[in-house]
């Protein structure tokens, strides 16, 4: 072989790597492969990172949620139902001392006053102001009434909760030939809902109730200041049918004097509509 021959060889020799030596360059690129390692425990789980997160969500929204909720309840309160506990005996047995019962707010946007009815209004410019409610006793009441100054949307101490009697026209006259109250001429028998032993009246009256007004007692005749005690004042001891609050239609607390507050059947009696209006 001559010198040309052997110089034309070796590069050739040298472009082809032999088998052998490239083997380590595939074991050293498997080995150092991401999907190879194991995982690091100093690296942070994602499910806990995401778990943390919802939580400071959460945390971020909930003065949001509270404040919404604070703002529908006020909302309830001002326009729908609203909370009124009993001061006073005056509605004995139905109603005892801080009793709760809820009010209808919009009922009587809907409809009108119906006789029997409960309800609660404000005594300005008819009951005088010797009736203002006490304040709660006891822990669980005062609770309950800083809750209600929570959300005080214009109530007041004047706030009033009796039984209606006569609506406008009605002639409301005591007594009968047995002591029994009369509306329209009709006689009540109201045994189911007076405080046991209590008479309908032991005042004497007779009269007719002006358009736009409402004669109104309590159940619990010898102590409830109601209608009967104003006659001398504005109205003659009527409510005005525009500071009826609402009505109330159930007891709420505590629980075991909870009841629905229905229309006495007494007050269903024909004979009552039959003669309105007639003097």
């Amino acid at each position: 072989m001559d010198d040309r021959e052997a110089a034309a060889a070796q590069p050739a020799a040298a472009q082809t790597p032999p088998a052998a030596e490239s083997a380590p360059e595939s074991v050293d690129t498997a080995e150092t492969s991401p999907d190879s390692q194991s995982p690091d425990p100093q690296s942070p789980d994602p499910q806990n990172t995401v778990g943390t997160r919802k939580r400071r969500s959460f945390l971020r929204e909930l003065p949001f949620l509270i404040g919404t909720a604070l703002v529908l309840a006020l909302l309830l309160k001002v326009f729908v139902v609203q909370t009124f506990y009993i001061p006073s005996s005056s509605m004995e047995d139905t109603l005892h001392i801080d009793d709760r019962v809820l009010v209808n707010k919009v009922v009587y946007h809907l409809r009108d006053i119906k006789r029997g009815e409960v309800v609660v209004f404000n005594g300005a410019d008819s009951f005088d102001e010797s009736q203002r409610t006490t304040k709660p006793r006891g822990v669980v009441t005062a609770a309950f009434a800083g809750i209600a100054r929570l959300f005080d949307a214009g109530s007041s101490e004047r706030d009033y909760i009796k039984r209606v009697i006569g609506l406008p026209g009605d002639r409301v006259k005591c007594c009968d030939e047995s002591g029994r109250i009369t509306v329209n001429g009709v006689a009540l028998d109201e045994g189911a809902y007076l405080y046991p032993g209590d008479r309908p009246s032991l005042e004497t009256f007779n009269i007719v109730v002006p358009e736009g007004r409402l004669w109104v007692m309590g159940d619990h005749r010898t102590v409830s200041q109601d209608s009967r005690s104003h006659l001398g004042e504005p109205g003659g001891g009527t409510v005005p049918i525009d500071k009826v609050i609402g009505r109330a239609f159930v007891v709420v607390w505590p629980f075991g004097h909870w009841q629905s507050l229905p229309i006495p059947d007494t007050f269903k009696q024909p004979a009552i509509d039959a003669n309105a209006g007639r003097g």
